[in-house]
């Protein structure tokens, strides 16, 4: 039995409250999210009963929602994703590209979260891509992996794109494969220009088509002017984009990367305490410059809820995305001919080697295989087991 605390303790306590104090604000997807969160492994979602083949010891477990917002799921997708991607690395360096929005343009995002997240998705890669292609830079055609995060340690809105890029790409013929310097790939601030360009460039049209929304204090942008004036400090300021090797090789990106690409705001893992004061949670403050920028905060239960939901995504989104040599369907047709450029065979994939989202631990008592003897329906109880049995519940599916 797990003692550790879950968001889903938090929505459960607080969560009814929450919806009450917030009818008519809270979008059906946000719905959706906090009754997938306060159900996942519980009665409400029904489950199985297990039982050792070799001592006969039960354990009961319950079914999970399967939401990709739930702090609880989706590690075996999580996993999943990172053998795949692992299996697709190339014997090059690899970088770590992050591209971040402005304050002004982030606020503009909260209100137009598909359509200003698709833009933000499109302007980064087409950055990445055009610069690269440039003969004065690289001068070819680069694969990207890219993965978007809406939040920032706090939970707060904080919208950006993480990239991990290998260190060369194909020549423009497909002769050769082209090398990035060891620690060089692309210059950041030609970036961040064409990156701000691009964006606002798009941003506008999607302005002067009528297709965005503005409400609660951005109300008045909905007058252009007030839009241009909103927007003049971006256009003036440095758009950041980040760019360096990872230290730890590209594993240690793509496994700091599955941590995130199935999850959203916050782990488990996180949360410290919940009582009267509200939650209490483990953050990083980037502000500090000593070593150590871990640092504890407490949010009023509300506000931790308030922060958890604007990371919902709509529905559909994809955040998870591949440009260049491994877009679509050409990518095992692109990486088999940039293996034999760099004249190295393929690697033997790590996909097979991931457990099932269905694999069932072993039995606690003596290590013995548990198989499934009863299944029950959302809302049922199991049977009781047989006297003389040691049963235990669980949350694991």
């Amino acid at each position: 039995m797990r003692t550790s605390l879950e968001v889903a303790d938090i929505f459960r306590a607080a969560g009814p409250a929450y919806r009450i104090a917030h009818a008519g604000h809270l979008s059906l997807d946000q719905l959706k999210v906090m009754s997938a969160v306060e159900h996942c492994r519980t009665a409400a979602l029904g489950g199985h009963t297990e039982a050792c083949t070799d001592c006969g010891h039960w354990r009961v477990a319950y079914n999970s929602c399967r939401n990709r917002h739930c702090p609880r799921c989706q590690g075996a997708a999580a996993r999943a994703w990172l053998a795949e991607r692992e299996a697709d690395l190339l014997p090059v360096g690899y970088f770590h590209v992050v591209f971040t929005l402005p304050a002004e343009v982030a606020d503009i995002a909260f209100h137009n979260k598909a359509l200003v997240y698709n833009l933000l998705f499109k302007a980064a890669s087409e950055t990445m891509t055009t610069i690269a292609a440039d003969p004065k830079h690289l001068g070819a055609r680069i694969g990207i992996t890219a993965v978007l995060h809406t939040w920032g340690s706090a939970m707060t809105h904080h919208p950006h794109i993480h990239m991990i890029v290998p260190g060369g790409g194909l020549s423009p013929d497909g002769s050769r494969w082209v090398s990035s310097r060891p620690a060089f790939l692309l210059p950041v601030r030609v970036l961040g220009k064409l990156f701000r360009r691009l964006f606002l460039t798009r941003l506008m049209a999607l302005y002067e088509a009528g297709r965005l929304g503005f409400f609660g204090s951005l109300a008045a942008l909905a007058d252009r002017r007030a839009f241009l004036r909103h927007l003049s400090p971006a256009r003036k300021k440095n758009w950041v984009v980040y760019a360096k090797p990872p230290f730890a090789g590209p594993q240690a990106v793509l496994a700091y990367l599955s941590r995130y690409t199935h999850r959203v705001a916050i782990s488990n893992s996180r949360l410290v305490r919940f009582d009267e004061t509200g939650v209490t949670l483990r953050y990083k403050n980037y502000r500090n410059d000593v070593a150590d920028r871990q640092q504890l905060m407490t949010l009023a239960a509300d506000e931790f809820i308030r922060r958890f939901l604007i990371h919902v995504l709509p529905k559909g989104f994809h955040r998870i995305r591949h440009y260049g040599l491994l877009a679509g369907a050409t990518r095992k047709a692109h990486l088999e001919h940039a293996r034999q450029l760099l004249g190295v065979a393929p690697p033997v994939s790590a996909a097979a080697a991931v457990e099932p989202e269905d694999a069932r631990p072993p039995c606690p008592c003596c290590g013995g295989r548990m198989l499934v003897i009863e299944t029950f329906e959302r809302w049922r109880q199991p049977r009781a087991p047989p006297r003389g049995t040691n049963p235990t519940g669980t949350s694991a599916s």
